[in-house]
This record gives C-alpha cells, structure tokens and sequence, in this order.
C-alpha cells in the first residue's frame, strides 16, 4: 500500500484496508468431544492475527466451556494481508505456554462473504504444518534435448524466483529456502536466504522426464495424455533452524499438464498447508461466533473528490442543517450501517476545522426536536450524539491519558477484590471490605474526573459551551439543563466507557487478564456514570436503582459534594480557554511495551545488534529498560524529539521497524507487530506534536558503512530526503482527506436507493405542500433545500463514480494466484 501524507494530493491509485472485528456472542463447546479433556478447568482467551501476526487479544474469561465474549476492536490493516485468524486458547495453571483449542481462519477473498453479519464458526484444529502464509513465484517450461547417442530427452525446467509474505519466525524474519520436487525423482534445494520475508532466489532446477514409447515428433514437441496427469512439481518452503529444527512454511503442488497449452508458464502460488490440509474428519473442537466488518477503499487522484470534498465542507452553512450534504448522508445510512457513515465526516470536517459549527447546528436541531423532559436530553443514539462521541474519541485520547491512565494502573497492580454482589460473592470474602476498596476506587477515578477540566481538549471545551447555551435556551426554566447536558456526554459517554474498556482507547495494552479486575472496572464504570448524572436527579432517584447492593453502596457518597464537584468541572471544562499544548506538571505514563531495540554504533547485521527492551514513554520522557521495573537505561526528554517515522525493512532485514529522531542519533525500534508499531508512532507523534524544531523532512532507512542507504549521502548530517508524514501544521489532526471522502463515497453509493427514496419525498412534500406517508423516515424540514442538496449530491457521484469505473478499467488485469 502506499502511503501518502494526511491531506496530501495523491498522485495515482492506492489501496488502502481497513477491518473492524466484533466478538459477539460466545464460545460453545469448546474443546475435544471425546474424551474427559474438555475444558472445564481452564480458562480461556481469544487473539486475532493477520497471518501469523498476532494484533490483538481479549481478556482471559473464567472456567467455562462456552465463554462470553462480548468485546469489539476496531483497527486499520497497515500491510497486505491473506489470511484473518481467531484462535482460542487455554490458560493452565501448570503449563508453561498457552494451550491452543482450536482457530477460525478467513482467507481475505472470503471476507466479503460474512461482512456485517454475526456468523457461527467451527473451531478447527491447530496444525504447525497448517500455519501458512506468503506465496511463491515460479516458472515451469518443457525442452526438447537430443543425447549423445541421438536419442530424444524431455527436460522439465523449474525455476523458483521469489516469495512474498512468509511468516515471522520468533518475531523476526525467517532464514528460507527451497525444496523443489518431481514427484518420484529426487528433491533439489536452494540456498538459505537470511533474515527476509521476501526472498529473491533466482535458482533454476532440471529433472529429466521419460517420454512416451509412442512419441515420434522433433520439430513439434508434445507430451502424451498419459504422462502429463502422472506429474507434478512439489515446493516446499522452510525456515533454517541452524541448529534447532527446520520449520515448514508451506508447500505449493503444480501439475505439468498445466504446461499442455504453454511452453512456458510462469506465476504466483499461494502457499498451503502439508498435503493442501486434507485431513480426516477432526474432532469437535466447539464454535465461535463473530461479526466480521471489512472495507476496503480504493482511493483516487485527490482531485477526484473536490467536488464531494467541497459538498461536504459546505454543510456547516446550509440552512437548515437537515438540508447538508453530511446530514442527509447521515439520514439514509441510518437503517444500513446506523451512524457508522458519520465518522469519515467528523474526521474531514476536524481536518479542514468545520466541525464545531456542524455539531453546534446538529444538537441545536435535535433539541429543537426534543419533546421530553430536560434531564432527558442527548441520552438517546442520534446523529449528533454519535458526531459528538466520534470527535471525544479523537481529539481526547491525551485527556484520557493524563486523566485515567494513572489511576487505572494502581487498579491493575493493586488488584483489590471490589465485589459487593452479594450473589457473586466467593467463599472467603468481605462484602465490607470489598466495598471499602471499590469506594476508595471510585473516590480516586471521580476525583481525577473532576480536577482534570485544564487538560480538557479546546475543541471538546467549545462543543460543550455550545451545548450548555443551547440547553439553556430551549429549557429556560430549568437551571441545571446546562449541566445535564454535558454531563451525559462526558461522564456516560467518556469517561465510565475508558474506564469499562481501557485498551479500546490504549490506556493499557490489553483487556484485563484477571476477571476480577473486569468485573471492578465494570462496578467503577457504572458509579461514574451515576455519579456523573447526579447534577440532573433528584434526591428521591436513588430508590430508582434496580440492583439493592447499588443502592446501598451510592449511599456512601455526599450527593451535595458530588453534584457541586460536577458541576464545576463543566464549568471550568467550559471556560477560559488554553492555547497550546497540555501543561502537565504531574509525570503520566501514556504508552509501554516489550521491544527490540538496535544498539547504537555496531555493525548492521548480526544478532547481537538488537536486544529486548522495555519501552515506555510518558508525557515528559521517552526510556528504554533492562526489563519491566528496572531503572532506565536511557532517557530522551519528549521536548527533544524531532520526528517519529517507520524505517524501512531494508534497513536491517526487519519487519515493524520506527525510528524516534532527536537531538542525537536515532533511535530505531522494532515493535511487536503491526499494529503495535502505528500505534507507537500515533503516541509519541501526539505526545511531540507541539516541540520546537520539528523536522520536515526524513531519512527512511538507516546510516550505515559511512553513508544513508537510502538517498545513498554519505554525510551524516545530510538533511532528509522524504518529507515527513506529519509536521506540525497537521500532527494534531493526522487525517488523511481523500481516503475519508472514499469512505463517504462508499456510503453513499451503498445508499443511493435510499437517496432516491428521500429525493423523491422532498419532491412530493414540494407538490402537496406537506408531510407524507413516505416522509417519516428521513428529516426534511425544508423540501426545496434538501432536494437541491440531493440532486448536486447525485450529479458528483455520478461523475466520481464515472473516474472509479475508468481507473477499474484500465487496472483489471487477470490475477496469476
């Protein structure tokens, strides 16, 4: 995939994935159906991986047989990518490694076919010689020879060119070769390859094939029928073990008769499981159910969306706002995908800074609308609730951080039992001290709430002064409308779901391991969001709790305390703004992991140049340690970094390499996958976002043997020769604004007989001037206006339609997989 930056004109076509994955549902059955060995004294957890990469796992679940996993993760595929996989494994006390049940693997072709829907799955076994991946490259060609006696022999010719996309092996990049075989002659091997995933071989083999005693022809050379169905080329790839054991990697089976038509065939083979994964019938495994979104976007030259991006931009001025090219796309996606088409929209809108006005006129109408009572308000899912929760999502992520993060890591460490359900309660424990413990919790995370309106984002600080003005306006007789208002966007809808799901918004690294820690994340989260409610309830609320432990554990809190402490952290939240960055006096820790680091100064290839390292950046220092724990190693001030950019894997053979520039050498990092590695570069971007001397510009690879191997400069201090992907005009809000129009694209055209469908209203409402039957499922107040909107929507997708079908064309060549 190439890689533009974020708003930057694109020069050609590009491809650009993006999956968001649901666990929904459970688990069923899982483990063998024979025998005592299911797992019922166990517990269990899921991962996903791209390929042999793992991304993501969930949090470890209780014994049971048919877990519960109920949890979502939404993140974008930064390589190419054949195969989705969900394993699920077992956690044993008494083993060393985790136990693998069983997996589910969709292959990338395949995803289209369970896009959007929840679907049951048949685990399948955990097969080392079916872990593949990558694909190979040959070339196969028949030649006439004549002997020295005279006599004809057939010669078959294999050239193994190259592969693509093998596996990590350990985290690194594998040490590969080749077996190629005749099936019946003896097997050939290709040299070992070190520390690459693609390697370039370029080897050539010959095996001597018998002819037919019927054949007769020299100038035309032919293989009988007979002969060709009896071969077949087999390639196996491997990875060197040195002196541990090699590792299967995958294998590919070609027949000759493929050679019938073509003297020479050459071309690209998906590598498969030992014997292509033939296998008698497994045992039951169990079931795992999931929902599985995946897009894909092809994204054009970036003047291809002008005239969409311009519509769009346009929508904060149009009046009413029902009539904007952003709401009504908002209208007829509702019942397809609800408001999930409105995120690509609050993002180009945050870009090009339209957003304020648009959220100010979307909440305005809803209240307009509101026909309840003014504690009610914004509780709902709606277009604007859904705009205001995808802008908190991302312009508050280092509100969360400065807020949250310290206070969840105590929780994590400390892992104080907090159960006061007298049901769930185990033998041995304490309501009373239980309860104690969850207070003292709560007590921590609602005061870090309520001292934390300075490190509030400005933009959030905007919408919510919009908000209490609009509030106070429509329900002028009630003096705490202003309050309940935001309160139920920065409590219900910010801060308890951080809390509830910490690794959704990188506030740890992973879902809790202990289920207790789950369950007391879940009791804090549910006291925030009452206690962020309280400025809008009565007194007389408290008995509307349903569970009685609830009721009796809010009890504890002063109600007058809490509702002033929450009602000046709007106030404040809401007032003087501050330009610039956070000033943060207190050290928060914002992102750690496990990573291989290249030590400074020694050779470029070798073993010994990289060494495992704990890596930890908080909002004042980035450190690398021995080990979790351990004092640090090294420290580079946040203020001195200049840039955080990928390396190349050229640089040294390895994959998810960054580098962190700063006043000295740079720094180069090999992250855990993927993933990990975006996310690092996200983090210590945003955390630097604001240093003085940025650089512009970069060097992709490394300084090595006296000069850059990329620019091939030999002066170390050589300027770079890339620009960087994120400078400080655009660090803040790393949008890519031709991707975000594809989506909108995408959306639309999805919908386009739904856009019909309300065009067609508006034109109705226009002649019987009035609401009709066929009007009640979109929002038209002013029929001329959305018509107009709807008819210049339909003339630039028409046209940007008309550039996806020409570059279709000219691209669509037959694939050789």
């Amino acid at each position: 995939m190439n890689q533009r930056s974020p708003g930057s004109p694109s020069a050609c076509w590009e491809e650009v994935n993006c999956v968001m994955l649901f666990l929904a549902g459970e688990a069923k059955n899982l483990g063998p159906s024979s025998g005592p060995n299911r797992l019922r004294d166990l517990c269990t957890f899921c991962t996903i991986s791209l390929d042999q990469e793992e991304v993501y796992r969930t949090k470890v679940y209780e014994k049971s047989v048919s877990p519960f996993y109920g949890e979502d993760f939404y993140f974008e595929i930064p390589r190419p990518f054949q195969c989705l996989s969900f394993y699920v494994y077992a956690k044993s006390m008494f083993q060393i490694r985790d136990l693998p049940v069983g997996k589910v693997a969709i292959r990338k072709e395949d995803l289209y076919k369970y896009c959007g829907k929840e679907n049951w799955f048949q685990l399948q076994p955990v097969d080392p010689h079916s872990e593949v991946q990558g694909k190979v490259h040959l070339e196969m060609k028949l030649n006439e020879l004549i002997t020295e006696n005279g006599s004809i022999c057939q010669q078959l010719v294999v050239q193994i060119i190259a592969c693509q996309g093998l596996p990590l092996i350990s985290g690194q990049n594998c040490d590969p070769y080749a077996t190629v075989t005749l099936v019946g002659s003896d097997q050939k091997k290709t040299k070992v390859k070190k520390k690459t995933s693609d390697p370039q071989f370029e080897e050539t083999f010959h095996f001597e094939v018998t002819r037919s005693s019927s054949y007769k022809g020299r100038s035309h050379f032919h293989v009988e029928e007979e002969d060709i169905e009896k071969l077949e080329i087999k390639v196996e790839l491997w990875n060197n073990g040195n002196l541990a054991q090699d590792v299967f990697l995958g294998e590919t089976r070609v027949s000759v008769k493929i050679l019938r038509n073509d003297h020479i065939h050459r071309a690209w083979y998906l590598l498969q499981p030992k014997g292509n994964g033939t296998k008698s019938k497994p045992d039951d495994l169990g079931s795992l159910r999931l929902k599985v979104t995946y897009t894909e976007d092809n994204v054009l030259p970036s003047a291809c969306y002008t005239a969409l991006r311009n519509l769009m931009l346009k929508s904060p001025d149009v009046k009413p706002i029902s009539a904007s090219a952003a709401h009504v796309l908002g209208d007829i996606c509702r019942e397809s995908v609800g408001y999930e088409a409105l995120l690509p929209v609050v993002r180009l809108l945050l870009h090009h800074n339209r957003l304020l006005p648009f959220l100010t006129s979307v909440a305005a109408l809803e209240l307009e609308n509101t026909q309840f009572k003014a504690n009610t308000i914004f509780r709902g899912n709606s277009l604007a609730t859904r705009c205001i929760d995808d802008m908190m999502k991302i312009v508050g992520r280092s509100y969360l951080t400065v807020t949250l993060k310290p206070v969840l890591n105590e929780i994590f460490e400390s892992n104080k039992t907090c159960e006061i359900d007298p049901v769930k309660l185990k033998e041995g424990d304490n309501v009373e001290v239980n309860k104690e413990n969850l207070q003292g919790y709560v007590q921590k995370v609602f005061t870090s709430i309520t001292q934390s309106s300075s490190s509030c984002s400005p933009l959030m600080c905007d919408v919510f002064r919009s908000l209490r003005q609009l509030a106070s306006k429509r329900f002028p007789a009630d003096p705490h409308v202003q309050y309940s208002a935001v309160s139920s966007f920065i409590f219900l809808r910010f801060f308890a779901v951080a809390v509830l799901s910490p690794h959704t918004f990188q506030l740890r690294a992973h879902h809790p391991v202990s289920p207790e820690i789950s369950r007391t994340l879940t009791l804090i989260s549910k006291t925030i969001q009452s206690l962020g409610s309280w400025g809008s309830l009565s007194k007389n609320k408290l008995s509307s709790f349903k569970e009685t432990y609830m009721y009796d554990f809010f009890k504890l809190f002063q109600e007058d305390e809490c509702i002033e402490k929450v009602k000046k952290v709007i106030q404040c939240g809401c007032g003087k703004l501050y330009p610039g960055s956070l000033t943060v006096r207190c050290v928060h820790m914002i992102f750690n992991r496990e990573v291989h680091k290249r030590a400074q100064g020694r050779k470029r290839i070798g073993q010994k140049n990289f060494k495992k390292r704990w890596l930890r950046v908080t909002n004042q220092e980035l450190s690398y340690h021995k080990q979790k724990g351990k004092e640090a190693l090294c420290v580079i001030p946040v203020k001195n970094i200049l840039s955080v950019e990928k390396l190349e894997e050229s640089a040294f053979n390895r994959k998810n390499m960054f580098q962190v520039i700063h006043s000295e050498k740079p720094l180069y990092v090999q992250a855990g996958n993927c993933v990990e590695t975006n996310s690092w570069i996200e983090v210590l971007s945003q955390v630097s976002r604001c240093n003085p001397g940025r650089l512009s510009t970069f060097h992709p690879s490394a300084y090595v043997g006296g000069f850059w191997l990329c620019c091939k400069e030999t002066n170390e201090s050589t300027p770079g020769c890339k620009p960087c992907t994120a400078t400080l005009a655009n660090i803040q809000l790393d949008i890519d604004c031709d991707r975000e129009t594809e989506r909108i694209f995408s959306f639309f055209s999805s919908s386009r007989s739904r856009l019909q469908k309300m065009e067609d209203a508006c034109a109705g409402m226009s002649v019987y001037l009035g609401q009709q039957e066929d009007c009640s499922a979109f929002t038209i107040q002013d029929p001329k206006e959305t018509f107009r909107t709807i008819k210049e929507l339909g003339e630039v997708l028409d046209d940007l339609q008309a550039h996806h079908d020409l570059k279709g064309a000219l691209t669509d060549e037959p694939g050789t997989m």
